[in-house]
């Protein structure tokens, strides 16, 4: 569904009941699978424009997103769900999200997760770009694109052991797990041009990873990390030499 054309009010029904349902279900699940603690619930603002921005080492990451925002968000995260166990795909297509193929420009994908932001909405993207790590890794640059453009602030969320919830149930053990938010910075205006703004974008993204890297343990900030083996062992983005596409979303499915 095109953000720019106007939804009917029985579908958007329809998107609000599914969403009020997942996000009971997020809870119930939450409840019943893991040991959650919240920490900073207060340091959600009252309204948008704000992004949300996490670290991102599992799938179960969009559903504590879910779990913890007192608001309707939309998503936007990658067409393809590489990482993902196959019968939780499902999940975040039935919440409804924009699509980015990893890799690519993703235009549509921006400029539709711009009006969100624009219209005073509350948009959760992963800055890393995908779930393939267990640390943090270098950001991309579209929060802070969006963020420039739109005026919006960023709400920082550290997730803690989001990756170890399914291992832990294999061995009949709930996973201590704990959502921990920050305090809402910004918003950014960039002036510069060509490569000078990109620059600035870049530095924007490390911002915005510090500021997550404040909320996770050490061992977990990656390439922030002040032991040079841990920044070492960041992995890169692996598809800045091989961009997802269509047929291989459509090969996945």
């Amino acid at each position: 569904m095109k953000a720019s054309k106007k939804i009917p009010s029985e579908e958007l029904q329809k998107r609000t009941l599914i969403r009020r349902f997942m996000q009971g279900l997020a809870k119930f699940a939450f409840w019943l699978l893991t040991d959650l603690t919240i920490e900073g619930e207060e340091n959600f603002p009252d309204k948008g424009p704000l992004l949300m921005v996490g670290n991102h080492f599992s799938m179960v990451d969009i559903a504590a997103f879910v779990r913890a925002a007192p608001y309707p968000v939309e998503f936007i995260g990658g067409a393809v769900f590489a990482n993902a166990p196959k019968f939780l795909a499902f999940l975040p297509r039935m919440w409804g999200y924009l699509p980015v193929f990893r890799g690519t420009g993703s235009h549509f994908a921006l400029k539709e997760a711009e009006k969100v932001l624009k219209n005073d909405g509350v948009l959760a993207i992963f800055p890393e770009g995908g779930s393939h790590g267990r640390m943090l890794r270098k950001p991309r640059p579209g929060p802070a694109f969006l963020a420039a453009r739109s005026g919006a602030r960023f709400l920082p969320i550290g997730l803690i052991g989001m990756d170890e919830v399914f291992s832990s149930l294999g061995k009949f053990r709930r996973k201590k797990v704990t959502i921990r938010i920050g305090k809402p910075f910004g918003p950014y205006t960039v002036t510069e041009k060509g490569r000078e703004r990109r620059e600035r974008l870049d530095e924007i993204g490390d911002e915005v990873m510090r500021k997550i890297a404040n909320l996770i343990p050490a061992d977990k900030h990656g390439y922030l990390s002040d032991d040079p083996k841990l920044r070492a062992e960041a992995i890169d983005y692996p598809w800045d030499d091989s961009p997802e596409g269509e047929v291989e979303a459509m090969n996945v499915r």
